[in-house]
């Protein structure tokens, strides 16, 4: 006999079970939470190339912050790349001497080495409807909204939570 009808209704469940757990982990991952692993330096010293981040997918382009770290593919070639908020829509952007202004204020940035930055001038720009513009923190070699301009929200995958491992020496 092949097992009594208790037996295999038990075995059903499991097999539901399982399958639940699997459906839920997918769309935790595709819904949820994501990693990145960071390629370029463009974020050096926050984040370094080789770093792999935590990324959530909720209110992924909702309610973006000044100051927050985002991903998304860049419109240069595809590639997913994390950069930093530094102004939303309607604000004015420009770099003076390497020193980033929103508004015509001056930006404190701890994590952008300036000396680096002597002579590096962008702008004024205003950021456009439906945009954020994003700044790399190692801004002499980073490719960003200086470049290719504003990065509309709806291409924004996620927000960096954390970073699972770090490969910066020191």
């Amino acid at each position: 006999m092949a097992g009594s009808w208790p037996a295999r209704l038990v075995e059903l469940r499991w097999l539901a079970l399982g399958a639940s757990l699997l459906l839920g982990l997918v769309l935790l991952r595709t819904q949820v939470i994501d990693t990145v692993s960071v390629e370029s330096e463009s974020m050096e010293p926050s984040i370094c190339a080789g770093d792999r981040l935590v990324v959530s997918r909720l209110g992924r382009h909702d309610s973006l912050a000044l100051g927050e770290l985002v991903v998304f593919r860049s419109p240069d070639d595809g590639t997913r790349v994390v950069k930093r908020v530094v102004a939303l829509e309607g604000q004015r952007v420009a770099v003076r001497d390497g020193a980033l202004y929103v508004d015509r204020r001056r930006q404190v940035e701890p994590y952008v080495d300036l000396a680096t930055m002597d002579g590096a001038f962008f702008g004024p720009v205003v950021v456009g409807a439906g945009t954020v513009f994003v700044l790399g923190d190692h801004r002499e070699v980073s490719i960003d909204s200086r470049d290719y301009g504003g990065v509309p929200r709806e291409r924004v995958e996620g927000t960096v939570l954390a970073t699972l491992w770090s490969s910066c020496s020191g």
